[in-house]
């Protein structure tokens, strides 16, 4: 039996509580990472952004763009 692993650039966790602790729980926390850390090197003739867009979005290379959605933020449906 194998288990498919699912890539996510979104991780999480639950802090931990004590019964004694006198503060409510916290919930779990979210935390991104870049998607520069799963790749060992940089692949020859990447796309790239024109220079506007390399500006705006923080980067030249269109595989190292990742848009910030925040996880706390009460979705619209």
């Amino acid at each position: 039996m194998t288990r498919e692993k699912t890539f996510t650039l979104v991780k999480s966790y639950k802090p931990f509580h004590s019964k004694f602790d006198p503060c409510p729980p916290i919930g779990r926390k979210y935390f991104r990472t870049p998607p520069n850390l799963y790749i060992t090197f940089q692949p020859p003739n990447l796309e790239q952004f024109t220079p506007e867009e390399a500006l705006k979005s923080g980067t030249l290379w269109k595989f190292f763009y990742d848009f910030y959605d925040n996880p706390y933020r009460e979705r619209e449906t």
